[in-house]
């Protein structure tokens, strides 16, 4: 398992019809070390700390192996630079990581990088907001109904991180994975 990008955005505003909305989830990739506190990434903020953010959701990682799909509904949609790659952070993760999807990950999970540790907290769940960084009204449905949420972490030991570490998983308890969670959540 590795982490392929480590992405961070101060929060600024974001169109979206027509009006401005604060937002943190265009994040872009960063080179070298960074700082993991408590309440995330040295460099990374959220807009909006009543969804994100916060101890239990300091950090958002997206699995690498879903782009190929996002760029393909995306080129379906034709939505906006639908022709261009899609950029390491474009799911607003703040770590793109291979090597675990949801439904190998579990609630209590902890990953551990050489100089920190994060716990597996809690599905991301998409926000209209997502729809409008991907470029068309179907995404936050599409991430709903493919399950492809990533998930959040919470910090368990603060320390540093760099883009290409590899991680292991130190399991949890193992009673309910991020797939099991955000199809419970999201059937209602």
């Amino acid at each position: 398992m590795q982490l392929i990008s480590l992405n961070t955005a101060r929060a600024e505003p974001l169109l979206i019809d027509g009006r401005p909305v604060m937002t943190g989830i265009r994040k872009r990739p960063v080179d070298g070390e960074v700082e993991v506190r408590p309440l995330g990434l040295e460099g990374d903020e959220q807009a909006d700390p009543s969804v994100h953010g916060g101890l239990s959701k300091a950090v958002y990682a997206y699995p690498s192996e879903h782009y190929a799909f996002w760029r393909t509904v995306r080129a379906q949609a034709q939505a906006a630079g639908w022709d261009e790659a899609l950029p390491w952070g474009a799911m607003g993760e703040n770590l793109s990581i291979s090597g675990l999807a949801e439904g190998d990950a579990w609630i209590g999970d902890v990953l551990v990088f050489p100089d920190c540790e994060l716990a597996i907290s809690e599905p991301r769940y998409p926000c209209f907001k997502f729809n409008a960084v991907m470029g068309f009204n179907k995404a936050a449905k599409m991430m709903t109904q493919s399950g492809w949420c990533g998930f959040y972490l919470a910090v368990r030991q603060p320390g540093t991180i760099t883009a290409g570490q590899t991680f292991t998983v130190r399991p949890g308890p193992r009673e309910v994975s991020i797939a099991e969670l955000f199809r419970a959540k999201t059937r209602r």
